[in-house]
């Protein structure tokens, strides 16, 4: 950012979304404080932060394209514990909800990245797509830019609040997953003992 201004701020945010551990929380209160000290301009912050988050985005919804939905089925049905049925479930839930998933999972950490390809693999408009995280980055970006400016030298503290919801939405897929697994191995063990009296019967 000191070599590149707004721009470098932008491929700092693109590297970001291709490579998750590098954190936005702190890259972007860091844009924001300097241009609190004069040393960026605020406008051009927010805009190129947002371009490299698009950019980003485009790349992991390319490499979604380019896997396709077949590929990407077969591979699913592949996995143990994983029903086709599930995968039905939700490309049906993607077609309704996309939109607002692409909106919303660009201000979710971790997702943020990811959320890209499972639009590329349904082939999503890239119109809309890019519309849309477009908006939702855009409003993340801004977000903590403006905390850092407003924060001066405190902007690390922004890192330190978003640091504890990152690890309450990692809780919450940890949760999501035991309980997913719980759930159906218990219902493979079921359908065994079912399978089994009938063969009895």
């Amino acid at each position: 950012m000191d070599t590149m201004g707004a721009v470098g701020a932008g491929l700092a945010i693109f590297l970001e979304n291709l490579f998750p551990p590098l954190p936005s929380e702190v890259i972007l209160p860091l844009a924001g404080f300097t241009a609190s000290r004069g040393d960026m301009n605020l406008a051009a912050a927010i805009i190129w932060t947002t371009v490299g988050s698009v950019v980003g985005a485009l790349v992991w919804y390319a490499v979604g394209a380019a896997v396709g939905r077949d590929r990407t089925r077969a591979i699913l049905a592949k996995l143990p514990l994983v029903k086709m049925a599930d995968v039905d479930k939700a490309e049906g839930w993607f077609a309704k909800h996309g939109v607002k998933t692409i909106f919303f999972g660009r201000m979710i950490p971790i997702f943020r990245s990811f959320i890209s390809i499972p639009a590329g693999v349904e082939r999503m408009s890239l119109t809309v797509f890019l519309l849309f995280t477009a908006l939702g980055s855009a409003i993340w970006n801004t977000v903590f830019i403006l905390l850092g400016y407003q924060l001066g030298q405190n902007w690390d503290a922004v890192e330190r609040y978003v640091g504890l919801f990152q690890y309450a939405v990692i809780a919450a897929v940890v949760v999501a997953v035991v309980v997913f697994v719980v759930l159906r191995v218990r219902q493979n063990r079921q359908a065994r003992d079912r399978a089994r009296h009938r063969a009895r019967g």
